[in-house]
């Protein structure tokens, strides 16, 4: 399978008055023709910054690339001009925000919104524009669509909006599509809604995607390969049955743990502690001070991500079969 993207050694950092963040550390994954990245990892693991990344979207300042390649389509993102860029963005790579009220402009129509990405991209007459916005209204199955497109986003409901932001993502059909929690502000209805129009327009388009999301159902549901990020690193990968059935770092183990439900009555299990602030990292692995099975060696050296069986990288000490 040839890679759509492949990041190799990603670092993003951010300058603040208190010191620097390193919010995404020598980061490396690829994803293939047609097959579904999922990036997990509670708020703060730094899976927005690579979506954010990847599009080369990061604000400088206080952000920079600090290190790494970004290689789509055989295009190096990094080293692009910004004509060049701009005819990457939304129409080879497309991107599903988490919010689409905020991402939307309330004060144009959808046709003029999604009207926009088809002259651009497309260089489409006027005449054409309004008929493919409601044919990709259509497509993603907003009702009406002929009124719908003349309407402003305060006049849709979150299900509605959210189609439109995908709906606006599929305009120009791209290779790629970041989807950064899609689902996040809807409720678990439209939820599983907006994931099916998302599976099956890209089994449709052919498209490859990563999705940004601390939500493993969506992840059981849609994913073919898992990546797992604590505190801006990678910690552990694998195919959605390796992560859901034989996690092997302490961290997958509790994410998993903290997403079952065990009947009425039962506590909802937790992960003890709180993501580390990144101005005050702990000296070994990073997540040790939350890690029932941390060793004395977790404390004092950072763990590398290490194949323990084929194509499984795991950053811990102990999955990789040190002893105390």
């Amino acid at each position: 399978m040839s890679a759509v993207l492949a990041v190799d050694d990603l670092s993003v950092h951010f300058r603040t008055t208190l010191g620097v963040v390193k919010a995404v550390e020598h980061l490396s994954f690829s994803i293939g023709e047609g097959e579904t990245v999922a990036i997990v990892g509670e708020s703060g693991s730094g899976k927005s910054t690579v979506a954010l990344a990847a599009l080369r979207l990061i604000p400088d300042p206080p952000g920079k690339i600090a290190s790494g390649r970004i290689v789509f389509d055989g295009e190096d993102i990094l080293s692009l001009s910004e004509p060049d860029l701009r005819a990457v963005r939304g129409r080879r790579i497309a991107m599903i925000f988490q919010d689409p009220m905020m991402a939307l402009n309330p004060v144009y129509t959808v046709e003029r919104q999604i009207g926009e990405v088809l002259k651009l991209h497309l260089r489409l007459a006027p005449g054409e524009v309004e008929t493919e916005v409601v044919d990709l209204l259509r497509m993603v199955g907003v009702p009406a669509p002929e009124e719908r497109a003349r309407q402003y986003p305060h006049n849709l409901s979150g299900g509605m909006r959210q189609r439109v932001m995908i709906a606006m993502a599929l305009a120009c059909r791209p290779k790629l599509l970041i989807a950064d929690e899609p689902t996040t502000a809807l409720d678990v209805t439209v939820q599983a809604q907006v994931l099916d129009l998302i599976q099956s327009l890209k089994d449709k388009l052919g498209m490859a995607v990563l999705l940004i999301t601390h939500d493993l159902g969506v992840v059981a549901e849609t994913a073919h390969r898992v990546i797992v990020m604590y505190a801006g690193r990678k910690v552990e990968e694998g195919t959605v049955a390796d992560i859901f059935h034989d996690p092997r770092h302490p961290y997958t183990r509790g994410l998993l743990e903290a997403a079952q439900w065990e009947g009425d009555g039962a506590l909802l299990r937790e992960i003890p502690g709180s993501v580390p602030s990144p101005f005050d990292m702990p000296r070994g692995c990073s997540f040790a001070p939350r890690c029932s099975a941390a060793i004395a060696r977790c404390k004092e050296e950072a763990p590398r991500l290490l194949d323990i069986a084929p194509q499984r990288p795991v950053a811990c000490f102990v999955a990789q079969g040190s002893t105390p």
